[in-house]
């Protein structure tokens, strides 16, 4: 399941926006963040994956290959970063989820011998995981494709969000509030051309807007400083920390704003954050690799085709057309001699 992230929706100020809008723009994504989002959203009928006729889940692959080539076709160049090793902190947040895929496991498995197909596929959604094969296989298909993409030393959202605080890229695409906390400047949220988001074990979709968050606008609105930013996460609860009980985001900010900082709002309470220097130090210095300079290359069509359509099963007719158009966007980078990086 994705990452749970930290919920600042409260005190944040967001702006629609739309692919257009950021032509020219070059942004990092947050891989497994995406990629949870298409394994959960693109399933057949029953609430099963995509997959080929080996039984091999290719839910992954279609979502990077047709998202890749719509941000493309919008002048926009997107880095995929792929999370490392991750955090000791972190151990609580994935022991939670794992408890939580096996107690949805258990429920699939009743609702399937009940009958209960709309539960099932419900159930079904939520049961994901991203294996060390399926990230080989994006890296590969990016790699046909010509994008570059990004090996992450511990967090992909600390990587990609350094990157864009760094300036190496515009903005991060990612659904986590987190990348605030890291540092990102921009944060583009329900990144999609068409507006529409299928909803995880539904066989309907919702009307979504593009957004964008800005850190500075974010910060200057609340009247506080980055520092005072991160201390608000903490005290709501993060991946790498549990908060303050009864403390949401509002909360939160008036106590950052009247004791000055977290550690003065602890004492005031009496209350203790286990760990609290490092998650505080993990977000205003996070592990991180200078990434460097990429360029997008001529994409390799056969090598494309060869891998969706002879070894995933995928539809040569389906895919003609996003090929087709991922050469003329290629044509066109070349004629006008422009790095996009």
């Amino acid at each position: 399941m994705p990452s749970m992230g930290v919920d600042l929706s409260g005190i944040i100020r967001r702006r629609e926006t739309s692919l257009r809008d950021h032509s020219g723009w070059t942004v990092s994504v947050d891989a497994y963040n995406i990629l949870y989002q298409f394994l959960s959203s693109i399933r057949q009928p029953d609430g099963t994956p995509l997959m080929d006729e080996s039984g091999r889940i290719t839910s992954h692959v279609s979502g990077v290959f047709y998202r890749s080539v719509t941000l493309l076709e919008n002048g926009i160049v997107p880095v995929y970063v792929f999370d490392g090793k991750p955090s000791r902190l972190k151990a609580r947040t994935l022991e939670e989820r794992r408890l939580i895929k096996e107690k949805n496991r258990i429920q699939l498995e009743e609702a399937v011998e009940s009958g209960d197909v709309e539960r099932a596929r419900s159930l079904a959604s939520r049961i994901n995981t991203i294996t060390g094969e399926m990230i080989g296989e994006v890296k590969t298909l990016l790699d046909f494709m010509g994008l570059p993409w990004v090996q992450a030393p511990s967090e992909g959202e600390a990587q990609a969000s350094a990157m864009c605080r760094d300036g190496t890229v515009n903005g991060v695409v990612s659904q986590d509030y987190d990348c605030l906390l890291f540092g990102a400047s921009r944060v583009l949220r329900n990144f999609a051309a068409n507006g529409r988001r299928k909803l995880p074990g539904k066989s309907f979709y919702v009307n979504v807007t593009p957004e964008i968050l800005d850190l500075s606008d974010i910060l200057e609105t609340n009247g506080i400083s980055q520092e005072q930013l991160i201390d608000i996460g903490i005290m709501i609860g993060t991946d790498f920390n549990k908060g303050l009980e009864r403390v949401g985001a509002k909360t939160a900010l008036k106590l950052v704003k009247k004791h000055g900082d977290i550690f003065s709002v602890l004492k005031e309470r009496n209350q203790e954050i286990p760990n609290l220097e490092e998650v505080r130090n993990l977000f205003l210095n996070p592990p991180y690799e200078k990434a460097e300079i990429v360029k997008t290359v001529k994409p390799d069509i056969r090598g494309i085709t060869g891998f969706l359509c002879e070894e995933r099963g995928f539809s040569a007719a389906r895919i003609q057309p996003y090929l087709a158009r991922l050469e003329e966007v290629s044509r066109k980078g070349r004629q006008s001699s422009l790095d996009l990086f």
